[in-house]
């Protein structure tokens, strides 16, 4: 496996306040297990080290904009997530990224978007393009849910794709594995933070 730094970005997908910290939308349900899997930490230290090779960091926010966007309610996630739409603003305190894993404002950018996937209904598959990125790494949460649908999507939109495998987690450890056993054979194979690095 050979990946040129050059042509990779990495996409921190959905570190944000909603999803991992207990006073957000979804912190009964994920925050107790990301802070037993450890996976902030490690993602943190991986964010840094990629950024010192000059890899650039995409860092996707599920947010929902006044009209919003282009959320379709077609799922019961999509319906809940409608339904409280208030706490998913772009300015809303649930939805800023969290510094602890690894975000730095000054260098890395940040992408809005209201679909599962982190490339679905934005320009961030044409924008990567035009850097000539062909490489993607993901880290995020939850595996079973954006980080396997960015997956999914990227590797049909021709990309390559990894998939940072204890940079990610999921409510359930089940799953979360279930997930990484899914991916190993529908992208470019998951890697560890220390494999990629």
């Amino acid at each position: 496996m050979s990946i040129d730094p050059r042509r990779t970005a990495v996409l921190a997908l959905h570190w944000q306040v909603n999803v991992i910290r207990p006073e957000g939308f979804f912190g009964a349900m994920l925050a107790e297990p990301v802070r037993r899997s450890g996976v902030v930490a490690r993602a943190a230290a991986f964010h840094s080290a990629a950024r010192e090779l000059g890899i650039p960091l995409v860092f996707t926010r599920f947010t929902i904009p006044e009209g919003e966007g282009s959320l379709v309610r077609n799922t019961g996630f999509m319906r809940a997530v409608a339904e409280a739409q208030e706490a998913f603003r772009p300015d809303a305190p649930g939805s800023a990224v969290v510094p602890e894993a690894g975000f730095a404002p000054e260098a890395d950018e940040v992408a809005d978007n209201q679909r599962l996937s982190g490339l679905a209904g934005t320009d961030l598959a044409d924008r990567l393009a035009a850097r000539g990125v062909d490489t993607v790494l993901l880290t995020g949460v939850a595996t079973n849910l954006t980080v396997e649908q960015t997956a999914r999507h990227a590797t049909d939109l021709g990309l390559t794709v990894h998939v940072v495998s204890d940079c990610a987690t999921a409510a359930d450890e089940a799953a979360h594995h279930a997930s990484l056993a899914n991916l190993e054979l529908t992208t470019a194979g998951c890697r560890t933070a220390s494999e990629l690095l």
